[in-house]
């Protein structure tokens, strides 16, 4: 398995056992079935590279049906380790979506190994819904996002129940259901090895 791969099934491991296991997001299940989740892991050792990547993906997934592709996951195994980086980079994230016109038609959430919520210790639990294997940009349709919350009865309680589940499960039962990466070398071979 080369370690592009082994992201990508890092990435869906924890999709699968954390994401979809534990119901923090209720939208995401219908989208993983169907397949219409993208995985971009982008080798990118630099914030600037990174961004490159960003301006691409967004254009392949506006270019798209939905139908083909509603989502994608932009994996960065290779930077932005250290959160408050990731944290600065959102900024510049949004302004790219400003400069392309996208903004209204895409949106970016973040993920991240060390993901920390304002006013939380980095120990809280409830920081877990956002803990990702490696640092991601989650790409989404507004449309797709207006449709699931026009089903979903009641979105607003999604964050609370969230940190519900977080506190019964605990930082142990988080552990326990394996979703991190699989080794950090993983991480340094995966922006080292040369673009094919």
């Amino acid at each position: 398995m080369t370690p592009n791969e082994q992201v990508v099934q890092d990435t869906v491991a924890w999709l699968e056992r954390a994401v979809i296991g534990l119901n923090l997001c209720p939208f995401a299940k219908s989208v993983h079935v169907k397949g219409q989740v993208h995985y971009a892991v982008s080798q990118a050792n630099t914030a600037q590279a990174f961004r490159d990547d960003l301006i691409q993906e967004l254009k392949d997934l506006v270019a798209l049906d939905a139908k083909a592709r509603d989502t994608t996951l932009l994996i960065a195994p290779g930077c932005l380790e250290d959160f408050l980086d990731f944290n600065d980079f959102l900024v510049e994230a949004d302004q790219v979506l400003v400069d392309l016109e996208l903004d209204g038609v895409l949106q970016i959430a973040s993920l991240h190994p060390h993901y920390q919520f304002a006013g939380t210790s980095p120990d809280d639990v409830t920081n877990f819904t956002n803990r990702s294997p490696y640092p991601t940009l989650h790409l989404l349709r507004e449309d797709s996002i207006d449709r699931a919350v026009a089903a979903f009865p009641n979105p607003e309680s999604i964050f609370e129940a969230n940190m519900q589940t977080m506190e019964r499960l605990g930082v142990q039962g988080w552990q326990a259901l394996g979703v991190g990466a699989t080794a950090s070398d993983m991480a340094s071979s995966a922006h080292e090895k040369p673009k094919n």
